[in-house]
């Protein structure tokens, strides 16, 4: 784990937390995936320096208000803001375009499924802006998925901090084990969701 950034967790606790929750969720650069932020965060728990209620509902707020800045934002200035296609916005068109159609298809269970994903989960928040999502409709979405979130990976450094030291000496291995475990859920999600709707399609042929 960067010192730089044990540091700040360690010294400003759920402020730095929340900060760094809400800066890469929004798109901008920060040392580690969030996923590792709050590994460590529940580490922190785990020793007794944090606690994980406030710890939880901390994680869980930065990233409803960064769901919810970037919701508004391209509901209201979308059209412009792709259009000029400004730097900071890091996916093509053509892959928003592909991820609106999922979500318009999948609907409710399309936004739970990509907020729940690694890599596209921010990526939603835009998504949902564009296609004007029901606000009511998008806020249940964002605050049950933060919740989730937030806990599941918390909770996974709280569990795991008896064996904090072998994980810190194989971070860079352990980080990329945790983006596979969730993108196989994801895959997994889809490839039974796909398969159900085939069957369905095909099953009255087989009569």
């Amino acid at each position: 784990m960067p010192d730089d950034l044990v540091f700040y967790i360690s010294q400003y606790g759920y402020l730095a937390i929340f900060l760094f929750i809400f800066l890469q969720e929004i798109g901008a650069p920060t040392p580690l995936p969030n996923e590792l932020i709050l590994i460590f965060s529940g580490y922190l728990a785990f020793t007794g320096i944090l606690k994980l209620l406030p710890l939880v509902l901390t994680v869980a707020g930065a990233d409803l208000l960064a769901a919810t800045t970037l919701y508004v934002i391209f509901n209201l200035f979308g059209t412009f803001l792709l259009s000029a296609k400004a730097r900071w916005i890091p996916i093509s068109q053509q892959s928003i375009h592909k991820q609106s159609q999922k979500i318009a298809r999948l609907g409710f269970k399309g936004i739970v499924i990509g907020r729940l994903s690694p890599f596209i989960r921010g990526y939603v928040a835009v998504i949902c802006g564009l296609l004007h999502i029901n606000p009511k409709k998008y806020g249940i979405t964002i605050i049950a998925t933060s919740v989730i979130w937030s806990s599941f990976y918390i909770g996974a450094g709280y569990l795991l901090g008896p064996y904090w030291k072998h994980i810190d000496m194989h971070l860079e291995e352990f980080k990329y084990m945790l983006m596979a475990i969730p993108a196989g859920i994801f895959l997994w999600i889809v490839t039974r969701y796909v398969v159900g709707i085939l069957y369905k399609k095909h099953a009255p042929n087989t009569l």
